[in-house]
């Protein structure tokens, strides 16, 4: 619509008086000096980026896990406070893939580290590939934050409790269209010679300053069980070779390897042993020592490092419907995190934690308040909402009792009439819905944050908005 003469002239004076309000005359009358206006004030930037993932720690695990680690301290567990809960800037983040509400690992990794949301399965590539189709890849390649790391010359760390090779940890150096194409075995023989590659010979090709988690018998061709189609296959020895780094086994080799030369360490065959099972005698580190090497090797970079810390097992416990052996990774998880905030300088390290996907994991009833997060349900005194308020156990309408955590489906599902539940920390909760291995859920996550860069970790963001934030913080925008 056209504006009016009188309306216009009004908002020309108007402007014209707020200019002159904004002037300042200077003594005898000369012409008025416009203000300068306020210098913005500069943005820190951070030197060291660590990003913590929780592998399916979604909200009810966060919450869980917090009461699960107070009890273990002798509190109620409520009022305990995780390390990361601290941190004044926190987002929800939105998981989802391009093809799926309830993503998996790989397209949420590659989202946190290309900055484009993909496929289901995928790494590294854009969503027009086709998964599991070698040639469709090309093309469709996605930038690696791993790589832009040291082009631009910092460290580069990886640290998982799952196989190295696993989706998360290889979202930061790897692109397939197949996320289990981990061994050269594991390629289909009519996608083999198109110039696809293994996860695990991609990561001992690519730049790495630390990669240390499990995943040992992809890199060799005989190794309790032959995942290289070339029977003398050893990709950590042409590493070594080629790079001068150290290939370790255990936590006391890796404390023993040259700081000034890369490390790949390999501690089991496969993932790394749950904490719950870990024997006194282990050889493995834990995620808490793992973390410590990383940071001590890392720091001693002029340009910084960008560190990647995978609490994979959370994810595992879970899918087998076990909820103890989840928040028992959790806690560790939440120790590692400790660490790194002891050792490290907020005024110089970004340090986030968030999680990739959520699971189907619920805290339901009433229980009272200390009630055994990993027991049975008992009501408060005087009584829950549904009115149950005896000394014993609440009941659900067959008079069975039941526990504060359950599953919306998996491994624990109740065949016939539902019996008494398991309890404690190695027992598998009950579910809903029969599944061989419980589901992702598709919840949004959170995204805890302290140190230079912080302040965008803010408001509903989706997922490769992570990308971003990290990129910022390192002034890379």
């Amino acid at each position: 619509m056209r504006m009016g003469f009188g309306r216009k002239a009004a908002l020309v004076a108007s402007v014209f008086t707020l200019t002159l309000g904004a002037c300042t005359t200077a003594q005898g009358g000369t012409a008025p000096v416009a203000s300068a206006p306020p210098a913005a004030p500069a943005q820190a930037k951070a030197k060291n980026v660590i990003l913590f993932i929780g592998d399916g720690m979604g909200i009810s695990t966060i919450t869980a896990a917090r009461i699960y680690a107070g009890q273990k301290l002798g509190k109620s567990g409520e009022e305990h406070v995780l390390p990361f809960e601290t941190f004044e800037n926190v987002a929800l983040v939105k998981t989802y893939n391009t093809n799926a509400q309830t993503p998996d690992s790989a397209g949420t990794a590659t989202a946190i580290h290309s900055g484009v949301k993909t496929k289901i399965g995928m790494l590294g590539m854009g969503p027009g590939a086709i998964t599991g189709d070698c040639a469709s890849g090309r093309g469709h390649e996605l930038p690696l934050l791993g790589e832009e790391v040291k082009r631009r010359g910092l460290a580069l760390g990886i640290v998982s409790t799952a196989r190295i090779t696993h989706a998360t940890p290889a979202s930061v150096y790897a692109r397939s269209v197949d996320r289990n194409w981990e061994a050269d075995i594991g390629i289909p023989e009519g996608q083999r010679g198109q110039m696809c590659r293994d996860i695990a010979l991609q990561l001992v090709e690519s730049d790495f300053d630390l990669a240390l988690g499990g995943g040992r018998a992809a890199f060799f061709g005989a190794d309790g069980s032959v995942q290289r189609m070339a029977a003398d296959g050893d990709l950590p020895r042409d590493w070594a070779a080629r790079t001068g780094g150290s290939y370790v086994r255990t936590a006391e080799e890796l404390a023993a390897a040259p700081a000034d030369r890369p490390v790949l360490g390999l501690f089991s065959p496969s993932h790394m042993t749950y904490m719950v099972d870990r024997k006194a005698d282990t050889t493995e580190p834990t995620l808490t020592d793992l973390t410590a090497s990383a940071i001590a090797r890392l720091k001693s970079d002029p340009q910084g490092y960008y560190l990647m810390v995978e609490g994979g097992r959370i994810d595992h416990g879970h899918h087998a419907g076990q909820a103890g052996y989840a928040l028992e990774e959790a806690v560790e998880f939440a120790r590692a995190i400790q660490y790194a905030i002891d050792n490290t300088d907020p005024e110089e390290t970004l340090i986030m934690v968030t999680a990739d996907h959520s699971h189907v994991f619920t805290i339901a009833g009433y229980p009272r308040r200390g009630n055994d997060i990993l027991g049975l349900v008992h009501p408060p005194e005087g009584g829950g909402e549904d009115g149950d308020s005896g000394d014993g156990p609440s009941l659900d309408s067959d008079g069975k009792p039941y526990t504060t955590l359950g599953y919306a489906n998996g491994p624990g599902a109740v065949k016939g009439e539902r019996g008494v539940p398991e309890t404690g920390v190695m027992a598998r909760q009950q579910s809903l819905v029969p599944m061989g291995s419980e589901t992702h859920g598709g919840e949004d996550v959170a995204l805890f944050a302290q140190g230079p860069g912080a302040e965008r970790a803010r408001g509903v963001i989706e997922q490769n908005r992570i990308y971003d934030i990290i990129r910022a913080a390192f002034g890379w925008e």
